[in-house]
């Protein structure tokens, strides 16, 4: 295979334990379909939390490296990191560096989800206690805590 932005043959290489293809020339990569799930798993590993991963769909000016069709760039999970895959779902393109910004945006998910699960829970024992209450002591506490 070679690369879809400046055509040299592609090496293989292991990235997060990960092989993938990557340019000797741009550093791109190239991952298989199912190998960007694997990327996100290094950060988070509930795939039904990590949410809807293409936004903003358009045509991408470079073909596909497996078929050579013209892929599709999206905006990677609502973030302004366009990426660009293969609509017939050979794999996904990296140009340098989105490999860690991809790892950066799923880490800030992860933290992202634990301060909503936290105040969830917060908001769950603040609703069980405050059922016993009257409706004045309940807004009392909502300015003491």
């Amino acid at each position: 295979m070679n690369c879809p932005r400046c055509n040299v043959a592609l090496d293989e290489k292991k990235y997060k334990d990960i092989d993938v293809d990557h340019c000797p020339e741009c550093k791109g990569l190239w991952l298989d379909f199912h190998e960007m799930d694997k990327l996100e798993d290094h950060a988070m590993d509930e795939d039904e939390r990590k949410g809807m991963i293409e936004y903003a769909r358009r045509e991408s000016d470079i073909s596909c490296p497996h078929c050579n069709e013209p892929m599709e760039t999206f905006n990677y999970r609502a973030h302004n990191l366009p990426i660009d895959h293969c609509k017939y779902l050979h794999g996904y393109w990296l140009d340098e560096g989105e490999e860690k910004k991809i790892l950066e945006i799923m880490k800030q998910r992860v933290q992202d989800l634990k301060r909503t699960d936290s105040a969830e829970v917060s908001w769950s024992k603040f609703l069980e206690a405050g059922g016993k209450r009257t409706f004045l002591s309940k807004v009392k506490d909502l300015f003491t805590g």
